[in-house]
């Protein structure tokens, strides 16, 4: 079986930094890491392997730095690795990215099922996954709790929902968005990272994937942000500190006069 999972290196959160004329997070030079909900993917592929065979790889798009996360990924057992990286790709929506991602997959070749996180941490948008099958125009479903395969080879998935879950049927190829609930990632190997770091990973641009400049980056969006800026500051704020049954007393008090400027 050939499983391709998506993973993503998404800046730490701790050093988010916004470029000020495009409005795009700034990756190039910051620490990072991949996307948590990409290992719980990047594990669920892991195991189908282990359980029924063949080869996992790992794909992501981004800077060159990018090829870190790659690295790592195979450090946990993926058997080789892809990197989509074009100056041309900067700035990309959902949309962009899920369509490089769909011709990276094409130029792989007989792909049965395709994993990825349900969510990246920077964008939370929960797109990428749902608009990748759509452009592949493979069954998907989202926000897997748990997988099996029948007799027949159909992939059986528990889709968490907010209160419960449902069940679904699909052939493959196919591709899942995974919550976090679906595994506990193994921790890597350390046979299997000596490997990585030898590994030449191939880096494929737009001209690898025959698309048009047109198609990727910004100018293939979509969608563009177009303003950021700090939510408003909320007012003045109290520290208090004293007793506890002091506090509690005084904290009634300012409670009985707001509610009564409330409802007035």
């Amino acid at each position: 079986m050939n499983i391709v999972v998506c993973i993503k290196q998404v800046p730490d959160t701790q050093e988010v930094r916004l470029d000020p004329v495009t409005h795009t997070l700034k990756r190039e030079g910051v620490k990072a890491m991949i996307n948590p909900f990409d290992l719980y993917a990047l594990e669920e592929g892991l195991r189908v392997k282990d359980a029924r065979g063949g080869e996992v790889t790992v794909l992501s798009m981004g800077p060159p730095q990018a090829e870190e996360a790659l690295r790592e990924a195979m450090g946990y057992g993926a058997d080789a690795a892809v990197l989509l990286s074009d100056k041309k790709f900067a700035g990309a929506d959902t949309w962009a990215t899920a369509l490089t991602l769909a011709k990276a997959i094409e130029k792989l070749g007989a792909v049965d099922l395709i994993f990825t996180g349900k969510q990246a941490i920077d964008g939370d948008t929960a797109q990428v996954g749902p608009m990748l099958a759509a452009i592949l125009n493979i069954p998907y479903a989202a926000w897997a709790r748990k997988l099996s395969f029948g007799a027949d080879g159909a992939l059986q998935v528990e889709r968490l929902l907010d209160h419960g879950y449902d069940a679904v049927e699909l052939k493959l190829p196919a591709l899942i968005t995974v919550v976090k609930e679906i595994n506990e990632p193994r921790v890597p190997s350390f046979k299997a990272k000596l490997r990585a770091k030898k590994e030449t990973i191939p880096v494929w641009g737009l001209e690898d994937l025959g698309l048009a400049e047109a198609e990727v980056g910004l100018n293939g969006s979509f969608t563009q942000v177009i303003k950021v800026f700090p939510p408003p500051a909320r007012g003045k704020s109290e520290v208090w500190t004293g007793v506890a049954a002091e506090l509690a007393g005084r904290l009634w008090q300012r409670l009985k006069v707001m509610s009564k400027g409330i409802g007035e």
